[in-house]
């Protein structure tokens, strides 16, 4: 591992995740407040032809130590990978295999400070919601001719939950509301 002065770092246009908003101000947030953490989590990088170092992970990290105002990260460099092994980690590093244990993080963790720290923590109220007030008979014949929006409001990690589960059935979420319409 080396230090290298963020000047010499340049972002990989092929990175495939982007960060915005809230989720970039808690990121930044959580760089200045404990910066210590990059030393056990340096970038990995390779050096270009044009002897800059690129960013094979750690992209967003790098985006938010710029606008912290850091002057230098740690670098840990895979110039010895092929093309393809770079391609791949480029790949391996945004994908999250795991899950969170919603239940045990409240259950050990003060929620307070897991969302200090970044984390979105969906809200548990402990038992089941009752929507009978707003179940209601629909009549097919009331949709003719009309047009309705439906606007679901997601967090972006429950967004992306929600998501992947319509796609393990197989089909796109289009047609999956589709179908819910049409069975009306």
């Amino acid at each position: 591992m080396q230090h290298v002065a963020i000047k010499n770092i340049k972002p990989n246009p092929r990175n495939p995740r982007t960060i915005r908003d809230e989720r970039f101000e808690k990121l930044k947030k959580s760089i200045a407040e404990f910066p210590e953490m990059l030393e056990k989590r340096p970038l990995v990088c390779f050096t270009d032809v044009d002897g800059k170092l690129v960013v094979l992970g750690g992209n967003m990290r790098l985006k938010a130590a710029q606008a912290v105002g850091l002057k230098e990260l740690p670098v840990v460099l895979a110039d010895d990978w092929t093309e393809e092994q770079k391609n791949e980690f480029l790949i391996k590093d945004n994908v999250g295999f795991g899950e969170w244990q919603w239940e045990a993080l409240q259950a050990d963790w003060d929620v307070a400070q897991l969302e200090e720290w970044g984390l979105d923590v969906p809200e548990f109220d402990g038992g089941e919601t009752d929507y009978s007030d707003k179940n209601k008979e629909l009549n097919v014949d009331d949709f003719e001719n009309q047009s309705y929006t439906i606007k679901l409001e997601f967090t972006e990690d429950d967004y992306n939950f929600v998501k992947e589960k319509i796609q393990e059935l197989g089909q796109s979420p289009e047609k999956i509301l589709y179908d819910a319409l049409v069975s009306l």
